[in-house]
């Protein structure tokens, strides 16, 4: 099987002990990984792969998914081998064994030869051109039908630098790994204060009082249930019937749901223009909140602030306006944070076979607001809460920024550690 070396390519970045080294040379994949086809035994852990994670214990994921009960039928699976899924490889579905296990007898474990560091091979099988290289290699009749072999996968050109330098790319990836897991990990403890703060700020489906109130409004006093159609300056709107078009500075940004992030952001990368000569009231003014109106991503909403530019609204998006003398914008939007929004959602959408909201519905939507203050600051309790709840998103996105440009940094190292394609 094995094959002699067809070329060298040399890394744009290399650690200093390496860069008088040759470059790497090319081995087939079969040189450097076996087919196990161990049978399991009883004992051991049933993991599956997954896109995102690799190898997971079958126990831990939500769906559930039918054991095979005879160890026998299994494959057996040793601590640092490669185990794939021979209908997903070319999508980078598969992963690195921490523990002896068992999988799927329809996964191929690759035993790692000597030499072969499995950590640093799980991250160049990642990389785009290595998942192209994987697709043209996989067959099948249709995309959703293609299979990878263990024969063909075997006869894929690698990279294969020396085991020093894999283990020192590996442990590097590995270290920022581990930073970003602990920056993704604060990102998400922020998240979840933020749900926990809401439930507790708003009252609960069948209340009129929170459980938490800012003084100087602890007087017990109870909110009201008003429908959101009595605190806009205007009925809901609908957004531009017009495609997208590439992003031009002499065209206007265009807002569509797919430029709305999960947290409420705008996305601006990747943005949009769209070819029409827009009136004014086509653009979003500050405090003006677009809901999504259909599909997936109905109920998301996005509160326009005029630091993201002047940007259009698509018509699968509805603009609202709050009457800033009712009600106050940043409160309103907290509010479409929280489960009993979302409930509402759920329910109000799936009235239809077609998830969607109309402008109508969400006229209806019963906001709960505090009672108005005596004072010329009525919407004090609004603010407080606006306040406190906007505070907590400026952390989020600022942590929310180090995660991106830590993944970014990631991006770029892998892109200068590994030789492309062309350079062989």
């Amino acid at each position: 099987m094995a094959k002699k070396v067809k070329s060298t390519a040399t890394p744009e970045l290399r650690f200093p002990e390496f860069r008088k080294a040759e470059g790497w040379p090319e081995k087939m994949a079969g040189d450097l990984f076996s087919n196990r086809s161990e049978r399991g035994e009883d004992g051991l852990p049933i993991y599956s792969v997954t896109m995102e994670n690799g190898m997971v214990k079958r126990s831990s994921l939500d769906r559930k998914v039918d054991d095979i009960s005879d160890p026998e039928r299994n494959k057996k699976v040793r601590r640092n081998d490669i185990a794939y899924n021979m209908m997903r490889m070319w999508q980078g579905a598969f992963g690195i064994a921490v523990e002896d296990c068992m999988v799927s007898p329809a996964y191929v474990v690759l035993k790692p030869n000597e030499g072969v560091l499995s950590d640093f091979y799980g991250r160049l099988l990642k990389l785009p051109y290595s998942l192209r290289i994987l697709t043209s290699h996989s067959h099948g009749l249709t995309k959703d039908r293609l299979r990878l072999y263990y024969k063909d996968f075997a006869q894929i050109s690698l990279f294969h630098p020396s085991s020093a330098e894999q283990k020192k790319i590996a442990d590097c990836l590995t270290s920022l790994d581990e930073v970003i897991t602990a920056q993704r990990r604060k990102v998400d403890a922020l998240k979840a204060h933020k749900r926990g703060l809401l439930h507790r700020l708003f009252p609960i489906e069948g209340k009129l009082v929170p459980s938490v109130r800012f003084p100087p409004f602890c007087d017990g006093s109870e909110w009201t249930i008003v429908p959101l159609g009595q605190l806009l300056a205007g009925k809901p709107e609908y957004g531009a019937n017009a495609p997208a078009a590439p992003y031009s500075t002499k065209l206007p940004t265009y807002l569509r749901i797919t430029d709305i992030d999960d947290d409420g952001r705008f996305i601006s990368a990747g943005k949009a223009s769209v070819d029409i000569d827009a009136t004014d009231d086509q653009y979003l003014c500050d405090g003006d909140i677009a809901l999504a109106r259909t599909g997936a991503s109905v109920g998301k909403s996005y509160r326009y602030r005029p630091r993201d530019g002047r940007l259009v609204f698509a018509g699968f998006l509805i603009r609202i306006r709050p009457d800033k003398s009712k009600i106050v914008p940043a409160f309103l939007s907290s509010f479409l944070t929280t489960r009993r929004y979302w409930n509402w959602v759920r329910v109000t959408s799936s009235r239809s076979g077609q998830p969607g909201i109309n402008g109508s519905e969400y006229a209806s939507l019963p906001i709960p607001i505090p009672p108005l203050g005596l004072t010329e600051n009525k919407l004090g309790e609004q603010q407080r809460i606006a306040d406190c709840v906007s505070s907590l998103d400026d952390q989020i996105a600022a942590e929310s920024d180090k995660l991106d440009a830590l993944k970014s940094l990631k991006s770029g190292l892998m892109h200068r550690l590994f030789p492309s394609r062309e350079d062989a």
